[in-house]
């Protein structure tokens, strides 16, 4: 589940400030040695030497630090950005407080603005509308009280569903699976698996009747089996027969030419937030990259790198979601589950380096 993520970390204040990124006003300022002024990320001023520069979390750091506040882009008030994200903030701690989730017009109405403005600022900040970040939240409440053993009727009526049908009409999109299935981590599901060797290691492929659920890459074949294990400690592990080696050879030929399209069904379990930098990644043409704050902006959350960078490393289809596509800012490799060097192979096959 997706959060507004203000923050940057150090590696990426300077690149803000070289883009003069709005949505990095409010999250720190910089101040420039020579002038002795501090400035906020998006200040219009000519841009300073990266030698003469200090980060400071807020202003009022930089002013005890001796420095003094630009009077173009008077880093001392509050940008219409960095407003307009305090009052989505607001509006999100509302919509997760409500026993039932409030109307587009009832938010519009509370914070003073037509609909129409409240559902696009939203959406650009958030990432997601109203609507739908209402029912992923009302999604992880009801993850987590399956978690915790409570019933699935009160689970249902506790996230904020209305009645247990409602929920049931949506639960394969809210959960990935039914509710019951979810609280048993697997209990009752059957999934064939085979291990088969490839020029990066060994690859396993495990598949539910859905379409492939985990593709992963290892050196040590009885590793890759605990690591599926651990995704589905409660499901029935199958060992694939004859026909599931024509899987594992399409799998396999994927990896040996990824550049190529990927038509086997796919089993995707994992948040709103998720399936949607999931999608992101998928449409990296072949032989390019892109950064983690391309992807949050692809999005439509540029504020949300970490929680981007979260989603990758839950990725457990190495390949068909081609996470190895996300490099950093500067263009450096940065890290991948299935390990750098694979990362590297994985593009250097697809021309991307």
């Amino acid at each position: 589940m997706t959060r507004i993520d203000t923050a940057f970390a150090a590696d990426d204040r300077w690149q803000a400030v070289e883009a003069r990124q709005r949505s990095a006003d409010g999250s720190f300022v910089y101040a420039v040695t020579t002038t002795g002024i501090y400035c906020r990320p998006s200040c219009p001023s000519r841009r300073p030497k990266a030698e003469n520069v200090r980060f400071f979390e807020s202003a009022a750091d930089a002013r005890s630090a001796g420095f003094r506040a630009c009077l173009r882009c008077k880093p001392d008030t509050q940008s219409p950005d960095t407003r307009t994200r305090t009052l989505i903030i607001e509006a999100c701690r509302l919509i997760e407080a409500a026993e039932t989730p409030p109307t587009l017009d009832q938010l519009a109405q509370r914070f003073g603005v037509s609909p129409f403005h409240f559902h696009r600022q939203f959406k650009a900040i958030v990432g997601m509308t109203p609507k739908a970040y209402a029912t992923a939240r009302r999604a992880e409440k009801m993850r987590a009280a399956l978690e915790q053993n409570t019933s699935v009727t009160n689970s249902i009526y506790d996230a904020g569903y209305g009645s247990a049908s409602r929920f049931y009409e949506k639960s394969d999109t809210v959960l990935g699976m039914t509710p019951q299935q979810f609280r048993a981590r697997g209990h009752g599901t059957s999934i064939l698996f085979a291990i088969g060797p490839c020029s990066l290691g060994h690859v396993l492929v495990a598949q539910t009747e859905r379409g492939v659920c985990a593709i992963l890459l290892g050196d040590d074949p009885e590793a890759l089996i605990r690591d599926l294990e651990d995704r589905f400690p409660k499901a029935q592990l199958v060992g694939g027969d004859a026909g599931y080696e024509q899987t594992v050879a399409r799998v396999v030929g994927l990896i040996e030419h990824p550049a190529r399209p990927f038509d086997l069904p796919l089993d995707l379990n994992g948040t709103i937030f998720q399936r949607k930098v999931w999608d992101a990644l998928r449409a990296i043409p072949p032989g390019t990259t892109a950064s983690y704050q391309q992807i949050a902006q692809a999005i439509g959350a540029p504020t949300a790198m970490r929680a981007v960078a979260q989603a990758c490393a839950a990725n457990k289809l190495a390949v068909a979601i081609p996470c190895h596509r996300v490099v950093r800012q500067d263009g450096n490799l940065s890290g991948y589950r299935w390990g750098v060097s694979r990362k590297h192979e994985l593009l250097r096959r697809e021309g991307g380096t």
